[in-house]
């Protein structure tokens, strides 16, 4: 399954979640079966937008647990626009 998780720092900008991501990388627990896909910054710096992969929306919630002093989080079940197309017929 497709996640896009919502990231909105705390302090309303990115600088402390930069910093631990340039020390300590993505920090997703070691065996867990997520998979970082892509992310996007909004222009004024305040939210991320990071797709996931993982087989169960629980899975995802050791990783979030990692971040949740710095980061608020929104988390989104997501399909492509051809997959949620294909199941409407």
């Amino acid at each position: 399954m497709l996640f896009m998780v919502v990231e909105h720092f705390r302090a309303g900008h990115p600088r402390e979640v930069g910093e631990r991501f340039k020390a300590r990388g993505r920090m997703v627990p070691e065996g867990s079966p997520i998979a970082y896909i892509a992310s996007w910054m909004s222009s004024d710096g305040a939210r991320c937008y990071q797709l996931m992969e993982s087989p169960a929306r629980s899975d995802l919630d050791p990783w979030l647990a990692q971040w949740q002093d710095l980061v608020e989080f929104e988390v989104h079940a997501v399909l492509s626009s051809a997959e949620f197309w294909s199941r409407q017929a």
